[in-house]
């Protein structure tokens, strides 16, 4: 289980949330992709929302009926092995709610636990901040996934991400491990780009994946029909990318 984070936005978390999921479940593995940004990017990207129940991510957390399960809430999509926990904006509101409730950073983690060993992978879309809503995915996750775009101050505020990841780690969730960095926004004409990938790898020189997620308009007009890149346009440039990091993804184990 993965939670894909990084508190700052624009990064390419929702992009990698939604193709890395869908490649994965392309190989033949079984995948749950939870939405818990309240953008909802996530859900609409992947055509999850035309197909939303009436429960959704928000009545998970926040909702005290013992009677809605996860199974209430997940969708198909159009790969079998592939299902979306959506969310609405309503999930917004969650925070505030959750602020009095009792053990409110395990309320994930308490959801995703009747289907966590039917999937081979949960992935996790959290919101670009540091607050309750991300605390509760890196509570219920076994590692992090941080996309880094390769872009001029992409390590700043990476040091106050891992700083938290290391707290949940020491106070609510022992096994919580970086699983692995994901360079995005990658542009090949640039000198500060390769720069940039060179210091990130400095930083992380174990976790950084070999795949490069490079700039492609390909992957920014997928999620306007739905579609995964893999759906939308498995030969660009961007589809070979998440494919190469899925396989990764897979041979990390």
């Amino acid at each position: 289980m993965y939670a894909i984070a990084n508190q700052k936005g624009g990064v390419g978390k929702t992009t990698t949330s939604i193709n890395l999921a869908t490649y994965l479940a392309a190989a033949g593995c079984k995948v749950l992709l939870v939405d818990i940004d309240p953008q909802a990017n996530a859900s609409s990207g992947i055509g999850a929302l035309k197909n939303i129940r009436e429960h959704n991510v928000y009545d998970l957390l926040v909702q005290e009926n013992d009677n809605i399960s996860i199974f209430d809430v997940i969708v198909p999509t159009p790969r079998r092995e592939l299902v979306v926990a959506p969310c609405t904006v309503d999930l917004a509101a969650a925070e505030v709610e959750l602020v009095g409730a009792l053990a409110r950073e395990q309320r994930l983690k308490q959801a995703l636990e009747p289907i966590r060993d039917r999937c081979d992978y949960v992935l996790i879309d959290c919101p670009p901040s540091l607050g309750l809503l991300t605390i509760n995915a890196l509570v219920a996750a076994d590692g992090v996934l941080i996309p880094i775009q390769c872009e001029y101050l992409a390590l700043e505020g990476l040091t106050q991400l891992v700083n938290t990841i290391n707290i949940v780690k020491n106070k609510l969730n022992r096994k919580l491990a970086l699983g692995g960095v994901v360079l995005t926004m990658f542009d090949p004409r640039t000198r500060l780009a390769s720069d940039i990938v060179r210091e990130v790898r400095n930083h992380f020189p174990k976790e950084v994946f070999e795949t490069i997620i490079n700039r492609n308009v390909r992957l920014s007009e997928a999620p306007s029909f739905g579609q995964s890149i893999l759906d939308y346009d498995a030969t660009s440039p961007g589809g070979l990318a998440y494919r190469a990091l899925a396989q990764e993804v897979i041979a990390r184990g």
